[in-house]
């Protein structure tokens, strides 16, 4: 079993940044790859962001140069931080887990509203 707790989401103006957190807990070892995904009202939830457990990491086009992710493995911890927020960027942002078994597990959300 693996727990999710993200935290940092809120309200910014267009062109500000969050910093998302989402805080790991149960299972660690058995994590492969934890990464973010989002959910704008009225449509599919779609990926983000991950970093495997070596370390690489991979982006969605539309946010490369905007966003990073990255882990702090003594918190059991993975960030993603949101630079020039777009109005579009608005959605429910949820961390997600990647076990090696391939089973998922996911959080609870956290609220990013964008205000143009």
């Amino acid at each position: 079993q693996v727990q999710l707790v993200e935290s940092g989401g809120g309200l910014v103006q267009a062109g500000g940044s969050l910093r998302l957190s989402c805080a790991a807990s149960g299972s660690i070892g058995s994590i492969n790859a934890m990464g973010w995904y989002r959910q704008a009202p009225g449509k599919q939830r779609e990926w983000v962001a991950h970093i495997t457990s070596g370390g690489s990491t991979n982006y969605a086009d539309s946010v490369k140069g905007r966003f990073t992710i990255s882990r702090d493995n003594a918190k059991n911890t993975v960030y993603l931080q949101m630079n020039s927020l777009k109005p579009e960027d608005t959605a429910v942002y949820y961390c997600n887990a990647v076990l090696w078994t391939s089973y998922n597990y996911w959080g609870q959300g956290t609220q990013v509203t964008v205000s143009s």
